[in-house]
Parts: C-alpha cells; sequence; structure tokens
C-alpha cells in the first residue's frame, strides 16, 4: 500500500502551506468495482471477471476448491465477507493448547502468526531494513579507509552493501522534514484525540468527517489534515490511524540516522533470528493489532461473492490461509521464508505477496523458500513496490533472482495501473522493470475489507494490484485444476491486455510502451488469461527436490 504521511510532508515543506492540495475526481464517477471491469464493454480497464465466469460457464466447467495463502499484516477472521472463506486447519482441535497435527505450532486454525510472541504478545511496529544493516555494519566500515581492490570478495560485497545502507538511512533522510515531523505528530496526536472524543470513535476516515462540523481548533486540524489527504489521494478511506502510524515510521526513519534501531521484534518473538533452523516460535493470533492490509488484501481475492454485501472477490472457492510477518516497518527475511514454507506444507497452490524492501541479509532463506514452493507446484504472487523507479536497477526484495543464478519459474511480480479517471493506465507511484517486473493489474482506488466486521473502504498500491492477479490465478486454477503453476503463471502473461497507446512512466510525464514497463507489456485480463488456459494440455508434474537449508528437527 502507498504511503501518505511522507508525501503530505514533503508537500508542505516545499510549499510553504498549512496543508497540501490535491486534485482529485468525484467518487461517484468511478465504479467501486472499476478493477473488476471489461474496458470494452464500460470504459475501465478492469481484469473481465464476470466474462471470465460467463466463458466457463458456457463451457460448463465446474470450480474445485483452492487454498490461497497470503503473507500479510493479519487479518480481520471476523469480518462478514471474509468469515466464510477462511482457511481451517481440518486437523487442528480450536483453542485446546494442543498440537494435533504435530506441525511444530500449536492451535493453527487460520494460519499463523510469525510476529507473536508465545506469551501472546504480537509485533506491531517496527524498524526498517536498511537501517538494520547500516548499524550493524557501522562498526566495522564507517569513517575506516577501505582499498576496495585488498578486499576479499565476501568484505567487498558487504562493503557495498554497507555504502548503500548508509546512504539509505542518512543521505536519503531530509532532516528538515524530520525536523517538521517531529514538531508536528505531537500536535497531531493531542488533535487526533479531541476529535476522537467530539465523534465517539477512535478510528475514523475522510468520509466520517467531510460533513462534521466542530467548533474546537484541535479537531478542526485534525479534520483538515485528513481532508486535504484524503483529496490529494483520490481517496476518503484513508483513516486518522494509518497516518499517525506511518507518521510515526518516518520519524523512526529520522531517528535512525543516528540510533540504532530498536529490536522490536527480538523482544517479543524470543527466537534466534540467526538460526532458519529455529522455527516453532509465533503464535496463532493471525488478527492481532495491524489486520488492515491484510484484511484488505483478502477481500481482493476472495471476499464472498454475490452475497450482497460491500464488495465481491475476484475469485469463489477460495479458502484465505493467513500468515502473519509483515509488521509496520520492514518484514524479516527469516518469517518471509518460514510463512513460505507453512503455506507449501500445508495446501497452499498460491501465495500473496504485499510486501517489499530495500536489503535482504538471508535472501538465501527467502531463495530457497521460492525453490521449495517451485518444487511443489506452488505459484507466487508478489507486489512489485511503490517507489516508481526501475527495478532492472534498483534492486528490491523479494525478487524472483536467485543469489547463487537463476530464476524462480513460478513466481510473477505485479506492477500497478489504474484508469483514466484517477490518473491514468500506469500508477504513478509503481515500480516498473521489463526483466523484473512480469504484468501490471489495477492498483489505484480499489475497494475492499477493512477492519471492522462490515467495513469496507479504498486503498492504492501494487500491494492492491497483487493479489488481484492473486486471485485471477486462483480462478484460473480452480477451473483447470490439472495445470501447473509454470502453466497458470503462462496463460496470465500471455494474455495481458495492452492499453493501445503510450503510457507514462511512472514518477515521470515521459511517454513510453507499456512493454518497457514489464516482461508481459500489458494488463492481466481474467477473461483472455482463461480463455488461453482452456486450450492447454496438462504438462507432467517433476518430482526433482531442491537441496533445503532446513535441518530436520523435532517439533517443539
Amino acid at each position: 500500500m502507498i504511503k501518505y504521511a511522507k508525501f503530505l510532508a514533503a508537500a508542505v515543506i516545499m510549499s510553504g502551506s498549512a496543508f497540501a492540495q490535491g486534485t482529485s475526481v468525484k467518487n461517484d464517477e468511478i465504479p467501486k468495482n472499476w478493477h473488476l471491469l471489461d474496458k470494452g464493454t464500460t470504459g475501465f480497464p478492469g481484469v473481465s471477471i464476470d466474462k471470465a465466469y460467463e466463458f466457463v460457464k458456457a463451457k460448463n466447467v465446474k470450480s474445485k476448491k483452492i487454498i490461497v495463502a497470503v503473507i500479510d499484516s493479519g487479518i480481520d477472521t471476523l469480518h462478514e465477507d471474509l468469515k466464510p472463506i477462511l482457511w481451517r486447519n481440518p486437523k487442528e482441535i480450536p483453542g485446546n493448547g494442543v498440537d494435533d497435527d504435530k506441525n511444530g505450532y500449536v492451535d493453527d486454525i487460520y494460519g499463523w502468526n510469525f510476529l507473536g510472541g508465545k506469551d501472546g504478545r504480537n509485533v506491531g511496529k517496527d524498524s526498517y531494513e536498511g537501517a538494520r544493516v547500516y548499524h550493524s555494519l557501522k562498526a566495522k566500515w564507517d569513517g575506516k579507509e577501505v582499498d576496495v581492490a585488498k578486499l576479499s570478495g565476501a568484505d567487498k560485497a558487504q562493503y557495498e552493501t554497507f555504502l548503500v545502507a548508509k546512504q539509505k538511512t542518512v543521505g536519503d533522510v531530509d532532516p528538515q522534514e524530520t525536523a517538521y515531523l517531529k514538531s508536528l505528530y505531537p500536535k497531531l496526536q493531542k488533535a487526533d484525540s479531541a476529535l476522537s472524543k467530539e465523534l465517539g470513535k477512535t478510528e475514523y476516515n475522510g468520509n466520517d468527517v467531510k460533513d462534521f462540523t466542530t467548533q474546537s481548533p484541535e479537531s478542526k486540524t485534525m479534520k483538515a489534515f485528513l481532508l486535504n489527504i484524503s483529496k490529494a489521494n483520490n481517496s476518503y478511506d484513508i483513516t486518522n490511524k494509518q497516518l499517525l502510524d506511518e507518521l510515526d515510521g518516518e520519524l523512526r526513519k529520522g531517528e535512525a540516522v543516528n540510533t540504532a534501531p530498536q529490536a522490536y521484534r527480538k523482544d517479543i518473538v524470543k527466537d534466534d533470528e540467526t538460526d532458519i533452523n529455529d522455527r516453532y516460535y509465533g503464535n496463532p493470533d493471525v488478527m492481532a493489532n495491524t489486520p488492515f492490509h491484510g484484511t484488505h488484501c483478502s477481500g481482493i481475492i476472495a471476499a464472498v461473492r454475490n452475497n450482497g454485501k460491500g464488495m465481491d472477490g475476484v475469485a469463489g472457492d477460495v479458502n484465505i490461509m493467513m500468515l502473519r510477518a509483515v509488521p509496520d516497518g520492514d518484514e524479516h527475511d527469516k518469517d518471509i521464508a518460514l510463512a513460505i514454507r507453512y503455506a507449501v506444507d500445508n495446501g497452499a497452490k498460491i501465495i500473496s505477496m504485499s510486501f517489499g524492501k530495500d536489503f535482504s541479509p538471508e535472501k538465501t532463506w527467502v531463495d530457497d523458500a521460492f525453490k521449495y514452493a517451485e518444487s511443489k507446484g506452488v505459484l507466487l504472487v508478489a507486489a512489485a513496490g511503490n517507489a516508481h523507479k526501475n527495478v532492472d536497477e534498483e534492486v528490491t526484495f523479494p525478487n524472483a533472482n536467485y543469489q547463487t543464478g537463476g530464476k524462480s519459474g513460478t513466481a510473477i511480480f505485479v506492477g500497478a495501473s489504474g484508469n483514466e479517471k484517477n490518473g491514468g493506465y500506469t500508477a504513478s507511484f509503481s515500480n516498473y522493470g521489463k526483466g523484473n517486473v512480469d504484468v501490471f493489474a489495477p492498483g489505484v482506488g480499489i475497494y475492499s475489507t477493512i477492519p471492522g466486521g462490515n467495513t469496507y473502504g479504498n486503498a492504492s498500491g501494487t500491494s492492491m494490484a497483487c493479489p488481484l492477479v492473486a486471485g485471477v490465478a486462483a480462478f484460473i486454477w480452480q477451473h483447470y485444476p490439472n495445470l501447473t503453476a509454470q502453466q497458470v503463471k503462462q496463460a496470465i502473461e500471455k494474455t495481458t491486455t495492452a492499453p493501445g497507446e503510450k503510457v507514462k512512466k511512472p514518477g515521470t510525464d515521459e511517454k513510453v510502451d507499456m512493454s518497457e514497463l514489464s516482461k508481459a507489456g500489458g494488463i492481466i485480463n481474467a477473461f483472455e488469461a482463461v480463455k488461453y488456459a482452456s486450450t492447454m494440455n496438462a504438462a507432467p508434474k517433476k518430482t526433482t527436490l531442491p537441496k533445503s537449508s532446513l535441518k530436520k528437527t523435532r517439533n517443539a
């Protein structure tokens, strides 16, 4: 999901005005389900899911249940549109405190929380990987005279990583912006408290305050702040909690310039993070305290269809397995690697991964997990990132390229597209790269489930485009279950729809062909993809397994 707080702070500093101003379109100009629509019949370049359903119905192709794992921040297990489709571990008895299926994870009913402690506490916010890397290597390299030509291969690679981490942690932080945020944050906390009290709710969004009248100076401040951010981002569903959390995150980045980041995870999880074989940690609380992102992504994939509530997910006959491994900050490689393995071992055929960062100290662990997923015929769908950069030139993580050479054959990396009424065919924030971004999918103003039991709202980012592709993959696979993960990937990539005109390179006004921004050169189309899939013959399954980095240990 894209960040709002930093955008506002930068805009305020640059303009010198009280609040950032932005242009917006009226909400009623864009259908809430635009991302699902067919461009030919509606004018909105969605994924044509209704035509896809009509196709399988005409073919009389029956659907088969499929499990999609979502590695994310958590999920609202009580949401009206998600509760019926949650994966439930058939071998585990809820709440008995016993590891009934002997997989090492006690009471893992809906999945597992790799950011939890055995005492029930959960990691909420965390540090950023760049700061963790910079401070871990600072004593060895900072301020030293280094003759790169005399370094060993390993030291040279480490030194180069340190320099990049230093730039990200120190060089990329604007002291003026940090100072501004430091003065702004406590004022907004006070203003938020006042407005929350008047509204009678601790969490609220732009829709709640648009027509709300207040005489309190503090409440007026928070109302203006939230509404200006909403206008600038074409979404009134951004909440006070999201903004304050993101402001807090930006402050943490500023503090990391001089101070080593707090070990948030270590204090709670208490595993040995340097040992990939120390893997039976965490707790079963997949809702925890940060479920917005995961709830929104899960709804895009599989919110109950045609029930008259909220919105429809892409695919029916899906069970969502939640693996909580993404904090408010950067994820840890160990948690991601083990979450992928958990998903594979417990029957997921597709894994949706809406997260990313600039550094991956234990990339080999994640690479091994990618290889393991491929060996078991599991499709990985990942967000390309929201820094409007060319990821063929500036590496981001995770990625499909293995450190030892080669590339994953069952991973799809997704950029975000939009429509003519919300900024154009390419999202201004989306990463791109014809070598490392496979496809684009709708990711601007996507309406989906949010925590609250019966609540819905918009969010934008490659985080939203990723589960849309995961949903289309699930739709194809549940109707053609004999296909391999490689074939499902091929069906999606071979049938994207090019806009038919040049598009903006994200972050610029330069116009290019979409084929310059992604491997497939277009936006995914469920109708064309399932048509293509219907012509494919099931390929023989490979049985060769990769060498695992995990040791066999007794379940804890």
